[in-house]
C-alpha cells in the first residue's frame, strides 16, 4: 500500500461513513467558513458534507489555507527573526521525467493548477521557489499526515531534555492508565513505527471497524478503548497502519513532557530554528488536544526549514543540538515490520526520506544531495491522482538531476 494511500486513510477517519462529494467550483473565505467551522462539522455528527475531505476543489484551496479560521486550532509561535535562506537560482524547470507513459517536465508541474508552492533547498540555499498566483510565502498550508513526522520530531526533543529516557520505554511508563492492558507491553518505539502488535482494524468500508469507532478519540477516551484489544503479534514486529496510535504518541508526548504539545515545538523548534511564521495545529473537539497525527499548518519555507532540521540531525542554526545524536538515523531505519516506515517517516529509494499528507503535502529530503524539497498541494483526490504521480516523479527527478544523474 502506499504511503499516500495509507495517508489518505488515516484523514478518512475524519468522516466515518458516507460518500458524498461537493460539486461547487466556486467559493469565497465566507462560503467556506459558514460551510465547513466546526460547529457545523459537530452538528453533523462529522457526515462527509462537512469533512474537508469532500470540499470542492475551490473550497479546498481557501480551506487549507485558513484551517485556523475553520476549526480550533492552538498557534506555534515564531521568534519573529527568520533564519536565512539564501537564493541559488538554478534552471531546474527543464529537468525531464516520464510518469504515466507521459514525459514532462518540472516546468510543467509548476504549471498544474493543483501545485500551489514548490521550494527546492540544497545547501541551505534556496534553488527554486514557486508559488500559485493565489499563494505566496507568507501563506500557511495545512499539512495533514505530515504532522506525524513533526510528533516524531518532538519524541526525539523530549528523549533529548530527558522527559523520556528511551524510546524502548513501555508507554506504559508514561500513560499508567494502559496498565494491565496488551499495549503496557508496546514501548514508545512501537508506537513510533505503527507496530505495536495490537489488533486494529483500518476498515474504511466497515462501519463497526475500529477506525470508525475510535480514530478521532484522544485523551482518556482514547486510551479507554485502546485497553480493549487483544494484542495479534509481539511488539515491533508487524507494522500496520493504526490511525489512533499517531493520537497515542501525542498522548505519550503530552504526558512526558507535562505541557501542550505546540508550545514545546514553538519553544523546541519553530524559534529557535528561526521559522518565519506564526503556525498552528488542530485540536481535537471536544478535548482540545494537539491531534497527533495531523494538520499543523505552516509558509512553506517552514517545511523546508523542518526538513532542513531533520537534514541535519536535530542541530539548529546556531549549532545548539534539540534532538539526540544519530536521532533521524535511528528515525529512517527500516522497521523490522515494514522496511518502508521508520519513525513516522516514509522512507523511499537509495537513502531518501520523506513527510507526506494527503492532496500532495510534502517535505521530501535527499541526504546524499543535502536537498529538501517542500510542497502545498491542492491535488484533484487526496490519494491516487495523476497530480500525485506526477510530484512523486518529479521529486525523483530532481534527487537525480543533482545527484549528477
Amino acid at each position: 500500500m502506499s504511503r499516500l494511500l495509507i495517508s489518505f486513510f488515516c484523514s478518512l477517519a475524519w468522516i466515518g461513513s458516507g460518500w458524498v462529494f461537493a460539486e461547487s467550483d466556486t467559493a469565497t473565505l465566507e462560503s467556506v467558513i459558514e460551510k465547513y467551522r466546526a460547529d457545523v462539522v459537530l452538528a453533523s455528527s462529522g457526515s462527509a458534507e462537512a469533512s474537508p475531505l469532500f470540499m470542492s476543489r475551490a473550497e479546498r484551496r481557501i480551506a487549507f489555507a485558513h484551517f485556523d479560521a475553520l476549526y480550533p486550532t492552538r498557534v506555534i509561535r515564531s521568534s519573529g527573526i527568520a533564519s536565512p535562506l539564501p537564493a541559488a537560482p538554478a534552471d531546474l524547470g527543464g529537468v525531464r521525467f516520464t510518469v504515466n507513459e507521459r514525459d514532462m517536465t518540472v516546468a510543467e508541474l509548476l504549471d498544474s493548477a493543483h501545485l500551489m508552492g514548490f521550494l527546492v533547498v540544497q545547501d541551505g540555499k534556496v534553488l527554486m521557489e514557486h508559488y500559485a498566483v493565489d499563494h505566496g510565502a507568507n501563506v500557511p498550508w495545512v499539512t495533514f499526515s505530515v504532522t506525524k513526522s513533526v510528533t516524531s520530531l518532538l519524541i526525539g526533543a523530549a528523549v533529548h531534555d530527558g522527559y523520556i529516557d528511551s524510546v524502548a520505554d513501555p508507554i506504559v511508563k508514561y500513560l499508567p492508565r494502559l496498565a494491565g492492558s496488551e499495549y503496557g507491553e508496546s514501548r514508545v518505539q512501537d508506537i513510533l513505527q505503527m507496530a505495536s502488535g495490537i489488533a486494529w482494524n483500518e476498515d474504511y468500508e466497515d462501519p463497526e471497524s475500529d477506525v470508525a469507532r475510535a480514530a478521532a478519540l484522544n485523551g482518556v477516551a482514547l486510551t479507554d478503548y485502546l485497553t480493549q484489544l487483544p494484542r495479534v503479534a509481539p511488539p515491533g514486529t508487524r507494522f500496520n497502519y493504526n490511525t489512533a496510535e499517531s493520537n497515542l504518541l501525542g498522548e505519550v508526548l503530552r504526558s512526558a513532557i507535562g505541557m501542550n504539545a505546540a508550545p514545546y515545538l514553538s519553544q523546541k523548534i519553530w524559534q529557535p530554528m528561526g521559522m518565519e511564521s506564526d503556525a498552528n495545529w488542530l485540536l481535537s473537539l471536544p478535548e482540545d488536544r494537539e491531534t497527533g497525527g495531523c494538520c499543523i499548518s505552516a509558509t512553506l519555507r517552514d517545511y523546508a526549514r523542518l526538513g532542513l532540521l531533520a537534514l541535519a540531525d536535530g542541530v539548529l542554526p546556531d549549532g545548539t543540538r534539540v534532538l539526540p545524536e544519530e536521532w533521524m538515523a535511528a528515525s529512517t531505519a527500516p522497521s523490522h515490520g515494514y522496511e518502508g516506515y521508520g519513525y513516522k517517516w516514509w522512507l523511499d529509494a537509495d537513502g531518501r526520506y520523506g513527510a507526506y499528507g494527503i492532496f500532495g503535502q510534502t517535505i521530501a529530503v535527499d541526504p546524499k544531495t543535502r536537498l529538501v524539497i517542500a510542497v502545498h498541494s491542492n491535488g484533484q483526490a487526496a490519494s491516487g491522482s495523476a497530480y500525485g504521480q506526477e510530484l512523486e516523479a518529479a521529486l525523483d527527478a530532481i534527487s537525480e538531476h543533482l545527484r549528477g544523474g
